[in-house]
């Protein structure tokens, strides 16, 4: 009872053109990793309101 392997594909030779962009997409990822920031302090709890339209505090909602 032998079971028949499949070979591994050929690695896919890749345009230099799109070797750039994957080394400058990588060097962004690189670069966004670095710039994280840490959590802001006395901001507002639960979703950001600039996302969603509207900001409350001390249970007044006020829309932009």
């Amino acid at each position: 009872m032998s079971e028949e392997i499949d070979p591994p594909a050929p690695a896919k030779v890749l345009a230099p053109a799109a070797q750039r962009a994957l080394a400058e997409a990588a060097e962004r990822r690189a670069a966004a990793e670095k710039l994280a920031l840490p959590p802001e302090d006395g901001g507002p709890i639960g979703p950001e309101p600039t996302r969603y339209g509207d900001w409350e505090r001390k249970g007044i909602a006020v829309d932009f």
